[in-house]
């Protein structure tokens, strides 16, 4: 698909082989990160120590609020198709996140943690598909890969720095006083906000056909409805990261070693995303997605097998070049596969799909977790990772840029 003259422009690169905008909003996403992850890994200790939350309303909550943004992922990028805008909902996006730190200070029980996380995980919702789409635009197809990539590395040391941060904030503060640094993260969600001015946005060529209505299938390739039903398999056993956090104190690492393990995780994560996204531009986006695959249904195998402490450092390491495979590859094949007035919608499907079945992953890996014990929660999440990446591997592709395969 060609790029209209402003998408070109956008596109021209600025910064590692990527344009001025997706800089910009890789930026966007570092601010915005260190404010959601210096609440993100301390929320299950907030749960389980402070509320006293049994482990699957922690699941229960998570599986609500990711659900939650992933419906709403899909209902505006096909609205930002619908009006040809994107930056719009990526400003109140990233503003309903912002406002939504001070309720997880305030919080009294855990019916309130839901409404503000209900709240965060909204904005994010709201903000996903029309951004990814943004940064489609702003780069070319052949190097889209990168684009997404760099975006991800910057988004995720944000989420390097933020767990630091509230490891810094604890110290200073004195013990488990979670409320002050669920406070303090609003400081970094404002700056994310702020920067927005400085983002562009070129308006996509006139359609030429109405816009199918918000649940119609017609009209996407193939191969994208075939790689979000393989994703889907992946994500029944994907269930939410907290349950890793969990794992973690589980095999008797305090609080502290927790978050500095999540912190691992991350800066394997921000380390591996360009040069991943960058290799998907040469050698196809499916290889990546399927070594990312298998990655995960290690990692969580080891989780399941996990005796001691020292393994949990090394595995939420390797952990960190699951999603490195994953995360900004598979929006870049997205991004691939569908036409330019249509992206936000399948960005839209592709995120809502699958996060609406972390809801139900979640909720089974509680169960399981409860049930049965810790090990069966991951037993499950390795053998559908497993299956995915078998199935990724093996069904046919036809037709399509080769790079893309």
């Amino acid at each position: 698909m060609l790029e209209t003259g402003a998408e070109a422009d956008l596109a021209k690169p600025a910064v590692a082989g990527v344009s001025r905008n997706v800089v910009l909003l890789g930026l966007v996403s570092f601010f915005a990160d260190i404010s959601s992850e210096m609440v993100y890994p301390l929320v299950p200790l907030f749960l389980r120590s402070t509320l006293g939350a049994p482990v699957i309303v922690v699941g229960v909550i998570e599986g609500i609020a990711e659900s939650t943004a992933s419906l709403m992922k899909f209902v505006f990028g096909w609205m930002s198709d619908k009006f040809s805008r994107r930056r719009p909902f990526t400003v109140a996006g990233y503003a309903l996140a912002a406002v939504a730190k001070p309720g997880l200070a305030l919080a009294s029980a855990w019916p309130w943690v839901l409404l503000a996380r209900f709240v965060d995980r909204t904005g994010k919702g709201v903000r996903t598909a029309p951004r990814d789409a943004l940064i489609a635009a702003s780069t070319s197809p052949q190097t889209r890969g990168r684009a997404f990539g760099l975006h991800r590395s910057l988004d995720t040391s944000g989420a390097i720095l933020g767990p630091l941060t509230a490891i810094g904030l604890l110290a200073w503060f004195g013990g488990a006083n979670y409320r002050l640094v669920f406070a303090v993260a609003v400081i970094p969600g404002v700056i994310s906000v702020a920067l927005l001015a400085f983002v562009r946005e070129a308006r996509q060529r006139p359609r030429s056909g109405p816009l199918p209505p918000l649940l119609s299938l017609h009209g996407y390739d193939r191969r994208f409805l075939t790689f979000v039903g393989v994703t889907l398999l992946f994500s029944f056993g994907n269930s939410s990261d907290a349950f890793l956090v969990l794992r973690a104190r589980n095999l008797g690492l305090g609080a502290t070693a927790v978050v500095f393990a999540y912190v691992l995780y991350n800066i394997s994560y921000a380390l591996l995303a360009f040069p991943a996204g960058r290799r998907s531009d040469t050698v196809g986006r499916r290889p990546l997605l399927v070594a990312g695959f298998a990655i995960f249904a290690l990692v969580y195998a080891g989780f399941a097998a996990a005796r001691g402490t020292w393994s949990v450092w090394l595995l939420f390491i390797v952990y960190g070049a699951y999603i490195a495979f994953t995360d900004g590859v598979g929006k870049a094949y997205v991004a691939d596969l569908a036409p330019a007035e249509r992206r936000g919608s399948a960005l839209g499907l592709y995120t809502a799909s699958t996060g609406v079945m972390l809801l139900f992953s979640s909720i089974v890996g509680g169960a399981l977790w409860d049930v049965f014990g810790p090990a069966a929660t991951f037993v499950f999440g390795a053998s559908t990772a497993g299956l995915a990446a078998l199935l990724l591997l093996v069904l046919p592709s036809t037709g399509g840029i080769a790079a893309n395969e």
